[in-house]
């Protein structure tokens, strides 16, 4: 269970601040792949990052009573003067892991080769975005966070990844940011609508869709 409670966020940019959630709150149950859709701006990454740890709201409360994963393909938490394996080696290690099975599937899974041994910095975003998803598939996680990821690398690698993601479903839920309606209907049973006017939540896909169109328009 992951659940917000009165949980606010904001940001301030060139002395413009902009306030995304204000006294937040939302249990997500366990047993449920949750799609989050909405308008653009509305902070669905955000909500995301908050969910992960990545980032800490600026006032509320987050509890987790289950492994969480950071959202796949985010890249913000890698050391840049590191390089990708010593990047996997510190996260493997963190998170009580054998190290050596987790280097060998990222190497495996990213398919970075020899850029692996390179400093993250020289990394372009696609290439962190492999780094993270890799390693992200490595460690088991009771809750998969997902932001678009399935976007990411040629054709061959967004279906490998579409297929390591299905084999993670069979014992673990994820919680989607998704704009794609077929994607929202293939991967989640439920979801949630996020405007700038606070979370809605839909018991099914259909009425979730129907919502999302609805904020659009």
């Amino acid at each position: 269970m992951i659940e917000l409670i009165d949980v606010s966020k904001s940001y301030s940019l060139k002395g413009v601040r902009k306030d995304l959630f204000s006294r937040l709150s939302f249990r997500f149950e366990q047993g449920r792949n949750i799609g989050v859709m909405g308008p653009n701006g509305a902070g669905k990454s955000t909500l995301l990052r908050l969910l992960s740890g990545a980032e800490l709201p600026d006032r509320g409360q987050i509890r987790r009573n289950v492994r969480v994963s950071w959202p796949l393909g985010f890249a913000g938490g890698f050391n840049g003067s590191m390089t990708g394996l010593e990047n996997v080696r510190f996260v493997s290690r963190i998170y009580g892991q054998n190290t050596e099975y987790v280097i060998n599937y990222v190497e495996d899974f990213s398919e970075l080769g020899k850029s692996m041994r390179l400093p993250i910095k020289t990394y372009s975003s696609g290439m962190k975005a492999r780094l993270a998803f890799g390693l992200s598939m490595a460690i088991d996680f009771d809750c998969y966070l997902i932001d678009e990821i399935t976007a990411v690398g040629d054709a061959n690698f967004r279906r490998k990844s579409k297929t390591a993601l299905e084999q993670k479903l069979d014992h673990s839920r994820i919680i989607m940011v998704s704009h794609s309606q077929e994607t929202i209907k293939s991967y989640c049973d439920c979801g949630l609508l996020l405007t700038h006017e606070g979370l809605t939540y839909h018991d099914d896909v259909e009425s979730l869709l129907s919502a999302y169109k609805a904020s659009c328009a």
